[in-house]
Order: C-alpha cells, then structure tokens, then sequence
C-alpha cells in the first residue's frame, strides 16, 4: 500500500515515494467520484503530464493500492516549513472546533496519533469515545411492540384480537411499550464500527472496533446508504452521545466534510474538507465564544438579502434575485454592525505592494455588502502566517462614501484562548463597537 502526504498547491511526481501513473489515475478517479469535485476533480486534484497536484480541498484521497493525504498549506513568517505533525494536529483542533466533535480524549492518546494520517486520527478518536461510551451503558428508549401472547401485556388490540386471532382464543393480541438499546442511534453505531474496521491500518483501532462489535452484537447491522440518520432524535437522555453522533456522521454521510464511500469500492475512504468553508466555520465559532456574555451576535452564512429586482424607476428596498450570503456578520439587534469575509489565501509579504495581494473580486463582494447591509464596517480576513499574530495588516475608505473596508489576519496557530482573545480584539476595536448603520440616500 503506497501512502503519500503533500501540501495544498503541492505535487508529486510519478516515481517519487512509489506513486506510479497507474496509482495517480486511480486517485484522480476517487477524487471525480467526491460529491465535491468540479470538472473533472480540479478543485481537489490535477492529473499532469507527469505528476499529481493538489489544490485547495484537505483531507483524504483513497484508491486501490494507494492514498494520499492533503494537508493545508501556510508558509512560516521565518520561511522555514512546519513538519507534517504539527500541520495535521492543528487540522484536526480545526475540525474539532468547526464542527464541534469534541475530540478531546487526552495529551497522551493525541501524542500517540500524531504521526498517523488524518484519516486514522479521526477513527481512532470515534473508536475511543465510543468505546468509553459503551462501556458507561447503552442509551435505551421504549419502542412501540406488537405481539401475540398467552397473557395479557400492555393493551390489547381489540382489532386484531378479533381478527387474526378470532380462531386463538389462547392468544392476545398485546400492544405494549419495551425499552430497547435497539435505537436509530446505536444502528447508527453499530454500523460504523463495521464499516470503519475494514478501513483503519491501524491495529490498535481495529482491536478498539472488534470489542465494539461485540459489544452492539444485539445491535441489527444496516447497509450505510439505508442508516435512519434522521430518526435520531439527541434529547437528555443521550445527550453525550451528540459528538459521537456529529462524528459518525463525518465519516459515514456524503455532505461536504463526509466521506466517500462505494460498495464496489471497499480499498479505502476519500474524505475531504474545503479549508475556505473550514476557515470560515472555525473563525465563526471562535468569534461566537470571543463575544458570548456581549450583546453582539455573530451570525454565520446569514444575512441571503437579494441584490437585484423588478426595475420600476422607485427606490428598490428589496431584490429578489443574485442572493448574497457574507460569511460572518456582527448584529446588535436589528443593527448589521460589521461584517466579515474570511478567506483561505495568503496575503501579499511585500511591504511595497499598496493592495497587500487582495484580490479585486473580493473588493468588489465587500462593496456589495456595505450597500445591501448598510453597514459602515468590513473586513477580509485571511489566515496568518504561524508566530505572526492577529493583526490589521491595512484599511481603506471606500470612494463616495464612509464606509471603511480593514485587512486583518488570523493566526490559526495560535493556542485557542489566545486567538479567541485576539480576535476579540480585532473585532471589537472601538469605532467597530460603537458603529451605527450606514443609512443610505433614498432619493
């Protein structure tokens, strides 16, 4: 089995590390097969002449005989490259964060899977939790059972009784409530462990899987495509399952951060994340822990206010076509105090360059955004190079009005406290805090 590691916007040639042109068609193969490839997989992999290079998607790429790793890819202020380690374990804090996995089971156990890929770091992390999670007992719930007994149990079903077992008169048809482990969920459950036990390399986390096999014995196996995802209903009963339930959908769903997976197929699991929608869920939710207890709200792929309508020659209040939907905007209220795109690219180094590498479509998105939001404060943040901080890199006034457009970085490398702080700091600086709608001419 050939396994190879590079970096967004990296390569690797045929013949380097044992990847063969045959392994990189079968990769590019998987990579068209995603729910998120776009003509012909370029947005995950291009097929060159003679090598194969990632772009912007991170994650796990799985054929016959081969897979590779994408991790993501931000240069060091000092220029010097981050080992494979450090990346990945900063990936998954990221997932863990965006997507709320709780992954969280102890300094050792994370040391001890650093070297692994990402894709086995997250199946051990669900065998351990769930395997924990068993062991303190399975969540249970009454399920409605209808059978033909000798004595009466529950309620009789006066309709059947007289029906089917009008020639049994030593039978009752019985109607009653039993509390069951057999549950949407623990199906769920019982499923992953099967299906994630063919995948892992890892012995330690198939011995993990094989005890839970056992385990949910009592557990009916169901095909994945037929799981009852959303039966499952997460109340106080089972509410320390909600991770793991978070988790096994991460890996078993075909939604933008799930895995691939065919029955005809069983090599390997293509699992794959675009880190511009990573970015922004991790910025939005650290955003919403740096300002929780304030009366600011943080709003995540909201707003959908239409650009564009029905011309009448009035003033327009409403369109009703080209929704838009910024990635995170700052309410108080009803009042629209700031807003913010995020963006997965790095920004100009050069301190001559006056656009600080900012690409002029995203200018123009923001100058959109201040129109339809009348709001006065925008920004676009990209991710900072490691040791560099949060910081404003520059700011701009927008011609023919007031509205002031900032450039600000965020240093994903930073430990979570901190950033979270750091980015409290960018957002609430004082003309951001105090600001009041752009109202604008209705003439």
């Amino acid at each position: 089995m050939t396994h190879l590691t590079v970096h967004e916007w990296g390569h690797v040639r045929f013949g380097d590390h044992g990847l063969t042109r045959d392994h990189a068609h079968a990769l590019h193969a998987a990579a068209c097969e995603h729910p998120l490839a776009h003509d012909e997989a370029t947005n995950i992999l291009v097929l060159g002449r003679d090598r194969i290079i990632a772009r912007q998607m991170v994650g796990m790429v799985s054929a016959k005989g081969c897979s590779l790793e994408i991790l993501p890819k931000v240069d060091s202020d000092a220029g010097a490259e981050e080992c494979d380690e450090t990346v990945r374990s900063r990936l998954v804090r990221m997932l863990d964060v965006a997507l709320g996995l709780d992954l969280d089971i102890g300094d050792e156990a994370a040391i001890a899977r650093q070297k692994s890929t990402l894709l086995e770091i997250l199946i051990d992390a669900f065998a351990t939790r769930l395997l924990a999670e068993v062991r303190r007992g399975l969540p249970r719930a009454y399920i409605q059972c209808e059978e033909d007994l000798p004595a009466l149990r529950g309620r009789l079903d006066v309709t059947r009784q007289f029906t089917r077992n009008a020639v049994r008169p030593d039978r009752l048809a019985c109607r009653f409530d039993q509390l069951e482990a057999d549950t949407p969920l623990m199906r769920i459950m019982a499923a992953a462990t099967v299906f994630l036990a063919r995948h892992t390399r890892s012995l330690g986390t198939r011995r993990k899987l094989d005890e839970l096999r056992h385990a949910l014995a009592d557990i009916p196996l169901m095909p994945i495509t037929r799981l009852p995802w959303q039966a499952v209903r997460i109340d106080r009963t089972n509410r320390r399952w909600e991770a793991l339930f978070r988790l096994a959908r991460l890996l078993l769903q075909r939604d933008w951060q799930a895995t691939h997976h065919q029955a005809k197929a069983p090599e390997g699991l293509t699992l794959l994340f675009p880190m511009n929608d990573l970015f922004e869920k991790y910025v939005a939710v650290l955003l919403r822990r740096a300002l929780a207890g304030s009366d600011i709200e943080v709003l995540d792929q909201g707003g959908h206010r239409a650009c564009l309508g029905t011309f009448t020659g009035q003033h327009l209040e409403n369109g009703e076509v080209f929704r838009t939907k910024p990635d995170i905007i700052l309410r108080r209220g009803r009042e629209i105090m700031a807003i913010i795109d995020t963006k997965w690219k790095k920004l100009s180094p050069d301190p001559l360059d006056r656009k600080h590498g900012v690409s002029q479509a995203d200018v123009y998105q923001l100058m959109a955004y201040a129109r339809l939001y009348r709001t006065a404060e925008l920004m676009l943040l990209y991710p900072g190079r490691p040791g560099q901080g949060c910081a404003e890199r520059a700011q701009f006034g927008m011609a023919g009005g007031s509205e002031r457009l900032r450039i600000a970085t965020a240093d994903v490398s930073l430990d979570e406290k901190v950033l979270i702080e750091a980015l409290r700091t960018l957002v609430m600086e004082p003309s951001v805090a105090d600001a009041v709608p752009l109202l604008l001419a209705t003439e």
